[in-house]
C-alpha cells in the first residue's frame, strides 16, 4: 500500500488508471461487528471500469470484484505482471494461439482477429471464440456476429478470455460479465521443460501411435465419439497418441495420453489411467514417452491445461515441473447460461 511521509495511507489511483493493474485496500465491517471494529480487505488486479462511485477489479482467477469508492483505504498502480520464476518464457498470446492449433475445430471463421470456432459441440474449446485482438466492430456489434454465428449452427455461443499473466484479457472478461455473459469454467495453463519429464524411469511399456485407434479410445473418459470428435483429437500440426496395455488381452489400456508437437511446444492431454491402477506411475510413464518423442521432434517446452479443482492432476504435473502460466475462462451468452441443454462437454 502507498504510505504518505507523514505515515498515512494514500489512494494514488484515479479513473486515469483503467486498464492497468492495481493492488487497493477497502474498509469493510465482519457481520455482527460494531461501529468501532475496522476490517480491511485487499484486492490484487486489473481495474476494468471505475463509474459511478464503483471500481470493478479483475483478479488473476477472473473474479470480478465490486468495490464503492467510498470505502477506499489506499491504493497504488502495481506491475502489470508478476516475475516469472520458473518454467519456459512465453507470453499469453502466444499460448492461447498454441494451444487452439493443437484442438483444431471443424470450421471456422474470422471476425478481426477473432477466430469463431465450431467442431458440433465436442468440448467449449473447440466451440468457442478466441478472441485475441481486435473484432474489428464495437464490442457489443461483434458479440452479436458471435451468437447469430453460433445460433446458426445450433450451438450457444462461448467466449473464451484469458487472466492472471502478461497481455491477458481482464478488461474483456469485466465487460462480459457486465453484459450478462457467465463465466461456466475456469481452468489453468501450465508450462514446464521436457527435459526433465522426459528422463523419468518408464516401467512400463507405453505405446505411440499418429492415430487415436480403438483401443485408446475404449479408455478415454468420453464414450460414443462423433465423426466430429474424431477430427478434433486427431488435428494438430504433429499428433501422438499414448497406449499403456492393460493387464489382461482385450482388457481397456490401463492408461493414455494424447500430445500436439508445434515448433519448441508440446502440448499434453488426455492423459487418463485407470482407476483400478492409479498411483503406480504410469500417468508419469505416459507422459515421460510423449516428451521424449517431442523432444525427438525439436521441442523443448511442455504445456498443458488442468481445471483448477482437480487436485490429483495438478499434483502430478507440479511434481513433474510444470507451473502455472496464467487462467483462462469461458463466458457462455446470457440468454442461455442456465439452459440444460446443448452445452459443449469437456475441460474448458
Amino acid at each position: 500500500m502507498e504510505i504518505s511521509a507523514a505515515g498515512r495511507l494514500e489512494v494514488r489511483i484515479t479513473t486515469a488508471d483503467v486498464g492497468k493493474r492495481v493492488s487497493v485496500r477497502r474498509l469493510s465491517h465482519p457481520s455482527g461487528s460494531t461501529g468501532t471494529q475496522k476490517k480491511f480487505t485487499d484486492t490484487v488486479g486489473v481495474l476494468a471500469s471505475w463509474d459511478d462511485g464503483v471500481l470493478l477489479i479483475t483478479r488473476r482467477d477472473g473474479e470480478l470484484v465490486r468495490i464503492p469508492e467510498s470505502s477506499l483505504v489506499a491504493g497504488k498502480v502495481v506491475p502489470a505482471a508478476p516475475a516469472r520464476r520458473r518454467g519456459p518464457a512465453a507470453s499469453c498470446p502466444e499460448l492461447a494461439r498454441i494451444s487452439a492449433r493443437a484442438w483444431r475445430p471443424v470450421e471456422s471463421e474470422r471476425l478481426g482477429d477473432w477466430e469463431l470456432r465450431a467442431a458440433g459441440g465436442f468440448t467449449r474449446r473447440a466451440n468457442s471464440v478466441l478472441a485475441l485482438g481486435d473484432p474489428g466492430l464495437p464490442l457489443d456489434d461483434a458479440l452479436s456476429v458471435v451468437r447469430r454465428w453460433y445460433g446458426e449452427r445450433g450451438l450457444p455461443a462461448y467466449v473464451q478470455a484469458t487472466t492472471g499473466g502478461e497481455d491477458t484479457q481482464e478488461l474483456l472478461c469485466a465487460q462480459l460479465a457486465g453484459r450478462g455473459w457467465v463465466r461456466e469454467v475456469t481452468a489453468e495453463l501450465w508450462t514446464g521443460a521436457l527435459a526433465p519429464v522426459a528422463d523419468r524411469e518408464t516401467p512400463v511399456e507405453v505405446r505411440l501411435s499418429r492415430r487415436a485407434d480403438e483401443a485408446w479410445l475404449a479408455r478415454y473418459r468420453r464414450k460414443g465419439l462423433s465423426e466430429v470428435a474424431l477430427r478434433v483429437l486427431n488435428g494438430g500440426p504433429s499428433v501422438w497418441f499414448a497406449t499403456v496395455p492393460g493387464e489382461q488381452a482385450g482388457a481397456p489400456p490401463a492408461a493414455i495420453g494424447r500430445c500436439v508437437v508445434d515448433g519448441r511446444w508440446a502440448g499434453f492431454a488426455a492423459v487418463e489411467v485407470d482407476p483400478a491402477l492409479r498411483r503406480r506411475g504410469l500417468a508419469t510413464a505416459v507422459m515421460a514417452a510423449l516428451a521424449g518423442r517431442a523432444l525427438e521432434e525439436g521441442a523443448s517446452a511442455g504445456w498443458l491445461q488442468v481445471e483448477t479443482d482437480n487436485a490429483a492432476a495438478r499434483a502430478l504435473y507440479g511434481e513433474l515441473g510444470f507451473a502455472a502460466h496464467h487462467a483462462y475462462h469461458h463466458y457462455r451468452e446470457p440468454a442461455t447460461a442456465n439452459e440444460s441443454g446443448g452445452s459443449p462437454a469437456g475441460l474448458g
